[in-house]
């Protein structure tokens, strides 16, 4: 937890006085350390993609070095378009060369050798710092902004509405699934409930029965549910329900006893 000391930070969500921060202290050897730098770039870079920010979202910013703190020797920022009025890009996180500045420091002042010895290489040398240091809250920002879409989805009545849609990763999504049986009939909701019971052991999953069903399907694609579970008057025949995908509405009849296993393949890491 990090807090800024300023009355009046500005910029509302994206600048508060208190925020979560992410970072890492990675220690290399002298010599090696311009190439761990744009390493911990393009890996801090890549993982924001592979949980759903588009490239084209992103971009570096090269500190000039005139304006470089004084112990570092480069510093890149991860910057997203949040589309800002008067600037559309902000800052998710910056990566700085710190060289042997923090733990020099540290002996200095403490007393303590904090030099590492390479046995290999029979040398001893004092570790340089690369360090990734990105606002929690600024990317779960950066992600809603990105996921977030309106497209249009089939009613009820032949016609077509207007839907709110949270595309978020399912690693990212609050809710992994949802169970909705068709209605509140006494033979669909024990089925339901119980379904629910036994997927909750595993994720995050919501039990939902108030409305019409397609209702339903909306309140879950606003809060970003991956896939939504109907248990309808032919799951009594077939012994199956119907799994719908939350961004291509595409359906799915699966057996009651191969939801679980349906489920894990694609929430894998989840």
């Amino acid at each position: 937890k990090s807090f800024r000391n300023e009355i009046t930070p500005g910029n509302f969500i994206f600048r508060t006085r208190e925020f979560e921060q992410m970072e890492v202290e990675f220690f290399v050897e002298p010599g090696t350390d311009a190439e761990w730098h744009q390493y911990w770039i393009d890996t801090r870079t890549d993982w924001y993609v592979d949980l759903g920010i588009s490239r084209e979202n992103l971009r570096h910013y090269e500190h000039p070095k005139e304006k470089l703190s004084h112990y570092s020797t480069r510093t890149v920022d991860i910057e997203y378009r949040f589309g800002f009025v008067g600037s559309e890009w902000g800052e998710l996180e910056g990566i700085a060369n710190r060289t042997d500045f923090d733990l020099s420091e540290h002996s200095k002042h403490s007393g303590q050798d904090l030099s590492y010895f390479d046995q290999a290489k029979g040398e001893r040398w004092v570790p340089y710092v690369i360090e990734p240091s990105g606002g929690l809250t600024r990317s779960l920002m950066a992600f809603l902004v990105e996921a977030y879409a309106e497209d249009e989805a089939p009613n009820a009545k032949g016609g077509v509405d207007k839907r709110t849609v949270l595309r978020l990763d399912p690693r990212l999504a609050p809710t992994k699934a949802a169970v909705l049986p068709l209605s509140r009939h006494e033979d669909l909701s024990p089925a339901a409930r119980d379904l629910a019971a036994e997927l909750r052991t595993y994720w995050n999953v919501e039990f939902d029965d108030a409305g019409a069903i397609g209702r339903r399907y909306r309140r879950q694609d606003e809060v970003g549910t991956p896939y939504c579970i109907t248990i309808d008057f032919e799951t009594l025949e077939d012994q199956a329900v119907t799994i719908r995908e939350r961004d291509s509405m595409v359906q799915e009849r699966v057996a009651i006893s191969q939801v679980r296993g349906w489920l894990a393949e694609r929430l894998a890491g989840c």
